[in-house]
């Protein structure tokens, strides 16, 4: 009798720890079509054998911030009207903060401490601070805090040119950068309260033509972090986002790796805050499978894992870069391909999700606004967009700025749930394992004396 009661009790062990955090196969897995649901199904149930993630989520530390951001590309804006009519409309649209790019390359032109801009014959040398003056005081009239994201070197900080070193290539001084940075925090001391050092240095061609290295990528973010710190002590500084890629070359290096060997080089101790991307490629936003192999749109807790385990649980990641791609048929898929209805749906639900599910996820930056022109329109890149060119919105544009400015709706996660996630997979081996218990002597109990 015991063993019956025992064998009930570890099926029901065994169903709670495979207990679907959602009512529907569209709910667990992200997937569209009935069989890709059924597989992913199965697929969710597998991580329920895997040991747990450490995600503490009741440690980490906020900051008061919207939620809500947006990639822009206002320095390519020719006209300030466009930058303006951009800025109004994101503000509509719910968003409260653009991650916007202050190019090294487009601010420090010619050579070290040359800050004018004399590109145009028409018109002369002009201060090349003017534009990003212009998108700095545009965002504060429309309420919008900015996350700065300082990369791009100029060719002159390079002994090599460009085609051999790398377009986006680190320089050569660890100083010079540190120079561009402190320009840069020291020029909106007060104004910018967010910066971002680099963008995602463990691909190819973010790192240039080198062997991608976290160790040799270490002493540019502290000496980054570093200098703003010294300009401004409450500024944040923000960690490179990591591309969500699961290569091992020499130009492309798995994000996992990549953090944990910039934790070994001392990297940690310089930023505030970590960023990661949050593409979906070819599942939704709903997808809770876990496999540090297949990217989707959770892939960044096991980011968090290595925060977690490295001492950072206190601090927050921001995924800079969230979207779907609505590529057309006739080119490659190279980031995935949704329909114009799935993108907006999508992105919907990753705010939600991001708000319900992921205490430590603090900030979700949608990639991205616009291009100034459709002269992309052949990159599968271009079809990330929110509104195009002439400022038509996308169907997605519109789904996003009803959820956000109707009061952005979720439902949050209960404490419960997190105890549950870290206890799934005990309750799954000790159940299943119970059971086979029970098969196995249930047969040899089932057997003649003369058999056994």
């Amino acid at each position: 009798m015991w063993r019956n009661r025992l064998a009930l009790l570890a099926l029901l062990l065994l169903a709670v720890g495979v207990l679907p955090p959602a009512s529907s196969l569209y709910g667990v897995t992200g997937e569209e079509s009935l069989l890709a649901q059924i597989r992913g199904f199965g697929q969710w149930i597998y991580t329920s054998v895997r040991p747990p993630l450490q995600l503490a989520p009741s440690a980490v530390e906020t900051h008061d911030v919207s939620p809500f951001a947006i990639n822009t590309f206002l320095e390519l804006e020719v006209e300030p009207e466009k930058r303006l009519r951009s800025l109004q409309e994101i503000e509509a649209a719910g968003f409260g903060m653009i991650r916007q790019q202050f190019t090294w390359s487009d601010i420090e032109i010619q050579g070290k401490n040359d800050f004018e801009d004399c590109r145009n014959p028409e018109i002369g040398c002009i201060s090349a601070w003017l534009k990003y003056d212009n998108i700095v005081d545009l965002a504060e009239q429309q309420g919008l805090e900015i996350l700065a994201r300082l990369d791009h070197p100029p060719a002159w900080s390079r002994a090599l040119p460009p085609e051999e070193s790398g377009y986006f290539g680190p320089p050569d001084r660890v100083s010079d950068y540190g120079d561009y940075v402190a320009a840069v925090a020291n020029r909106y001391q007060g104004r910018i309260r967010f910066y971002q050092l680099w963008n995602e240095p463990n691909i190819y061609p973010e790192w240039g033509e080198q062997t991608v290295s976290p160790e040799d990528f270490v002493p540019f973010l502290c000496e980054g972090y570093a200098r703003i710190k010294a300009i401004d002590p409450q500024a944040l500084v923000v960690a490179p986002a990591v591309s969500p890629t699961i290569a091992l070359n020499y130009r492309d290096l798995n994000n996992l790796v990549y953090l944990q060997r910039l934790y070994d080089a001392g990297g940690g101790a310089c930023f505030d805050i970590l960023a990661a991307q949050g593409y979906g490629l070819f599942s939704g936003a709903q997808d809770y499978r876990l496999r540090p192999t297949v990217i989707n749109y959770p892939h960044h807790l096991f980011l968090r894992d290595v925060m977690v385990v490295n001492g950072d649980s206190h601090k927050p990641i921001w995924i800079t870069e969230l979207g779907w791609n609505t590529v057309p048929d006739d080119l490659p898929p190279a980031f995935g391909q949704v329909n114009l209805e799935q993108q907006g749906r999508y992105a919907v639900e990753a705010y939600q999700r991001l708000q319900a599910d992921w205490p430590w996820v603090e900030v979700g930056g949608y990639w991205f606004y616009k291009r100034p022109s459709d002269s992309e329109i052949d990159q599968p890149f271009y079809y990330f967009r929110l509104v195009e060119p002439d400022f038509t919105p996308m169907p997605a544009y519109e789904m996003v700025q009803d959820y956000l400015t109707e009061g952005a709706a979720f439902e949050p996660r209960p404490s419960w749930w997190y105890g549950w996630q870290a206890v799934r997979h005990w309750l799954v081996l000790s159940g299943a394992g119970y059971l086979f218990w029970y098969v196995l002597t249930g047969l040899w109990i089932g057997q003649r004396p003369e058999d056994r």
